[in-house]
């Protein structure tokens, strides 16, 4: 029988023992090695041994060029690794943690074999991301002393390790292990055995669809990539960061969120099979998504779908005097960009006084950016000195190109547009920045919808590099053409998609929202532990509570619905506990409450 499980006499954990010395694996005994635990590693593999104590050896003379090392630090951490083919090495282990290939039959038969080996007290740790932890207890003998101890790669530098407990996880094994994880120097979160947790959990759906949205020929890999990167300053885009991942192991969490959820979001995309079978799973096979110089290489090389620079069938219409119509933050952003990029600005809004304050807006804008040395004032008073205001749409007769950045209200902009339509001269290009709105139904309400596209902007439009340039299926060509001229001189990087609902930005962000709303709707986990899953295990500027918060629960909420009503998919439906917060008026920020409180200004 099991000794009692002692909290105390067991968080020192001094001999811990790694199973599977992958990049995962490896990395983990590093990060044991450098905080004085010692280390036994073990794989079947003597040559994946050998390349774990290789590997071990450069990454911590990284850290000594660095500075984060001394020398002698590194040869006590190296000193305190021993590796082993055999798994009678974990006999005296305190904590065994397996990191071997993500499938059941392997694991289980690491437990068994492990049951007859280690002490009673020892703990058992699976680095599983996709498999049942309780299903993996149940066949140990000890099965209130398994738990999920799940790592992010690369584990010397990820600050997240989530603690997986099951029904049947004793809370002083839990206890332990995040004793362990803090002494560490990683930041520990509690979560209950589902798959992907929560960090892979949200991470996989949002890769998911970002993979469908390419195979659906919507956006090109390059264009997904750069919106997500650009527009929510995400580290890497979802296409890069599958390669980086593998495929073939992206597939296989899906496949395992898929049978527990039966969520059709997390149903994997069949490209991911398609390139999982033809073997091309990502860098370490050379070529997944995009071509790489060499299998394990990062430095992508040019292939068959690589776009060519300047490969533009058709030139566009020349751009002197751009029209901005609204008065709110966007549309003084937008014309203060075109106003710096040299272009003659027509501000116009429902009255001289509004287009008047949106000027002074710009202005402030303006002066902020001398202050911080951006700009110089001479540039920042021939900047101001570019914008009209006006209080009538009929001052735009002489512009080459009409933005409109009204409220987000289709009747609102259909009216705007049949007023533009008889105020521009013809062949300017009319552009909606409309985020959720279709821009087709705002070329219908002109008699030349072959001049209507549409040009998301982000806001702040100042400092946001992303524009989304949204055709329709009436746009011209010359004036798609125009718009990606027009985007290079205002400096702002233009990705390509079609007129359907949250084009590329909104469309892969706000479901992703949505599902962690789901996960504290549920009583998963905390908004705390949520934010700071994303921020630390997916590199996230801001946790999607935080970013929910910022937002605005209304806007999110609007956009959702879009997003269910286009794509009629179940998992698109908005979560109740945003539609009650909205009900309730808890709007984020700006109402001083939403997911959280915030002190009033």
């Amino acid at each position: 029988m099991a000794t009692p499980l002692s909290h105390t006499s067991l968080s020192p954990f001094r001999t811990i023992a790694v199973v599977g010395l992958g990049t995962m694996g490896t990395g983990i005994a590093e990060v044991l090695a450098r905080a004085g635990r010692d280390v036994v590693g073990i794989d079947v593999s003597e040559a994946q041994a050998t390349t774990a104590v290789a590997a071990l050896e450069s990454s911590t003379a990284r850290s000594v060029e660095r500075g984060r090392l001394t020398e002698q630090e590194r040869a006590e951490a190296l000193a305190r690794v021993r590796t082993s083919t055999d798994l009678r090495q974990a006999a005296d282990a305190d904590l065994v943690i397996e990191v071997v290939p993500e499938s059941y039959e392997i694991k289980q038969q690491v437990f068994r074999e492990l049951d007859g080996i280690v002490r009673p007290e020892t703990i058992l740790a699976t680095g599983t991301n996709a498999l049942s932890v309780t299903r993996l207890a149940a066949e140990s003998s000890r099965p209130e002393r398994v738990l999920g101890l799940h790592f992010f790669n690369p584990a010397p530098a990820m600050k997240l390790v989530e603690v997986v407990s099951s029904v049947l996880t004793s809370p002083g094994a839990v206890a332990a292990v995040t004793d362990l994880a803090l002494d560490l120097g990683k930041e520990p979160v509690a979560v209950g055995d589902r798959p992907g947790f929560v960090a892979d959990g949200l991470l996989f759906g949002y890769l998911n669809q970002a993979a469908a949205m390419y195979e659906a020929n919507y956006a090109s890999r390059e264009d997904i990539d750069a919106a997500m990167r650009l527009g929510c300053g995400l580290p890497m885009g979802p296409l890069a960061l599958l390669d980086l991942i593998g495929v073939d192991t992206a597939r296989t969490v899906l496949e395992a969120m898929y049978t527990a959820s039966h969520d059709r979001l997390h149903a994997p995309a069949p490209i991911l099979r398609q390139l999982s079978e033809a073997g091309l799973t990502g860098r370490k096979a050379g070529r997944g998504f995009y071509t790489y110089e060499a299998p394990g290489s990062a430095v992508v090389v040019p292939d068959a779908l690589t776009p060519r620079a300047g490969d533009t069938p058709v030139p566009g219409r020349p751009v002197r005097s751009v029209g901005v119509a609204g008065s709110g933050t966007m549309a003084s952003g937008i014309a203060e960009v075109f106003a710096k990029a040299g272009y003659e600005v027509v501000l116009a809004a429902r009255s001289a006084e509004k287009a008047q304050t949106a000027k002074a807006r710009i202005g402030k804008s303006l002066a902020r950016g001398v202050d911080k040395g951006r700009i110089t004032a001479e540039a920042a008073a021939r900047t101001l000195e570019r914008i009209t205001p006006t209080g009538t749409y009929d001052d735009f007769g002489d512009v080459d190109l009409a933005v409109e950045a009204v409220a987000e209200d289709l009747e609102v902009k259909r009216q705007l547009f049949a007023t533009l339509d008889k105020v521009c001269k013809p062949g300017a290009v009319l552009a909606t920045t409309t985020s959720s709105l279709p821009v087709v139904a705002c070329a219908r309400a002109t008699s030349r919808p072959q001049d209507v596209i549409g040009m998301h902007f982000f806001n702040p439009a100042p400092a946001m590099k992303l524009v989304e340039v949204v055709r329709t299926v009436l746009t011209a060509d010359d004036v798609h053409a125009t718009v990606r001229e027009v985007c290079a001189k205002i400096r702002k990087h233009a990705v390509d998609c079609g007129d359907r609902a949250g084009f590329i930005v909104n469309a892969l962000l706000f479901p992703y929202l949505n599902n962690a709303v789901k996960m504290v709707q549920e009583h998963y986990a905390t908004l705390d532990d949520i934010d700071a899953a994303m921020k630390l295990g997916g590199g996230y500027p801001m946790g999607p509570f935080e970013l929910l918060d910022v937002v605005g629960l209304d806007v999110s909420l609007a956009i959702e619905k879009v997003l269910h009503r286009e794509f009629r998919d179940p998992g698109l439906a908005p979560a109740p506990l945003l539609e009650h917060l909205v009900a309730a008026g808890c709007l984020g920020r700006k109402t001083g409450r939403g997911f959280r409180e915030y002190a009033r200004r």
